[in-house]
């Protein structure tokens, strides 16, 4: 990597380890160093991506015109479909994370890490802090691909860090070339009611519909270990089949006898390096009251904009979100998102995506870019 990727990398990493503890980015301290890193950021990307500075100059913003991270133009999800979005070569690339490509196969979004370093750092403090705030490790079974299954999946990584972070020795895959091992899935679950050893379920919101068919057509339900707890992230996007969530945790506490508050639903992109999580697993511990509004670390900051105008709105206004993520070092740190949502004094709520005349806004920012990089 260049000498000036090196050290911004450093910046960054000095960042999440000073302010990795959930309750750091309450100072005056944090604001200033956040917006300092967030505008050295953006000068960087400015420089080094070009698709994305024509974009800025588009929009008639440039590092001499922005003064605060508030400001930063966000780049729509759908140029990662169209353009390369990256500040080093591909060709030196550790690695590529693609979109599922749910809405047109054709044409994935790629997202470019030159190292994983920092994506691996931006994951590991927040994953602890809202799954496994009361533990260092757990027994997980993952139910989806793991990352030598899946290398361009960032789903994948997360599901394979995790265990190799947190999970025991005990900790299990459940998803081989035949897809769900249902029988090992079955066989795990029963030993672990046994042994009383609480465990943590982890996979794509998807693949708990399939095994929760698998129970109902054998009569199977599980008594699982108290403080067990099921994570689950991606919701029905692209799917055959919709469940509501709120029937999908009812089923949870039915089938393996796990709690809503110890339930857990993450919000990732592959257009991001950082995740925001349901507050339900932290928040009952510290208090007894489960909040289930998003949040995520210090390093990834959220604006709910008004879908015509792509402006912030009121506190408890619908919008559609933009997220800026400090990890998004090497593509774009703002991104403009199709999630509609609003915020609370908690963090966010997600609605799901923007439709018909709420998503006119995006239309015309992903217009832009593409205009601007004819």
């Amino acid at each position: 990597m260049r000498e000036e990727s090196l050290t911004l990398t450093d910046k960054l990493l000095n960042f999440i380890q000073t302010y990795n503890d959930w309750n750091s980015n309450q100072s005056e301290t944090y604001e200033t160093a956040f917006n300092r890193l967030a505008l050295d950021m953006f000068k960087f990307q400015f420089k080094h991506n070009l698709p994305y500075k024509k974009f800025c100059q588009s929009k008639r913003r440039t590092p001499l015109t922005v003064k605060r991270w508030l400001d930063i133009p966000p780049m729509p999800i759908q140029g990662f479909k169209e353009l390369t979005l990256t500040c080093e070569p591909v060709e030196a690339a550790e690695g590529v994370f693609m979109t599922s490509g749910t809405t047109n196969p054709e044409k994935k979004g790629c997202h470019y890490h030159p190292r994983f370093t920092t994506w691996d750092a931006s994951m590991k403090g927040p994953y602890k802090q809202f799954v496994l705030p009361d533990r260092e490790k757990i027994t997980t079974f993952v139910l989806s691909p793991a990352a030598d299954r899946n290398q361009h999946s960032s789903l994948s990584r997360y599901l394979s860090k995790s265990v190799e972070y947190f999970g025991t020795g005990k900790s299990q895959f459940f998803f081989n070339e035949n897809g769900l091992d249902m029988e090992g899935f079955v066989s795990a679950l029963r030993a672990s009611e046994e042994s009383k050893d609480p465990v943590l379920l982890i996979g794509a919101t998807f693949s708990y519909v399939h095994i929760l068919d698998y129970c109902r057509a054998h009569g199977l339900k599980f008594s699982l270990p108290i403080k067990s707890r099921i994570f689950d992230t991606g919701g029905f996007k692209g799917q055959s089949r919709e469940v509501e969530m709120e029937q999908l945790y009812e089923d949870f506490h039915s089938f393996f006898d796990v709690p809503r508050e110890w339930c857990i639903n993450m919000y990732g992109m592959t257009e991001l390096c950082s995740q925001a999580y349901d507050q339900t697993i932290r928040t009952n511990l510290l208090s007894g009251q489960s909040i289930r509004d998003k949040a995520g670390p210090a390093w990834f900051r959220t604006l709910v904009l008004d879908p015509n105008k792509l402006e912030p709105v009121e506190k408890g206004q619908k919008g559609v979100l933009a997220h800026f993520d400090l990890a998004n070092w090497n593509s774009c740190l703002a991104i403009l998102t199709e999630d509609l949502g609003y915020q609370t004094d908690n963090g966010f709520v997600l609605l799901g995506r923007v439709e018909g005349s709420e998503a006119r806004g995006c239309s015309i920012a992903v217009d832009q870019l593409l205009q601007a990089n004819k």
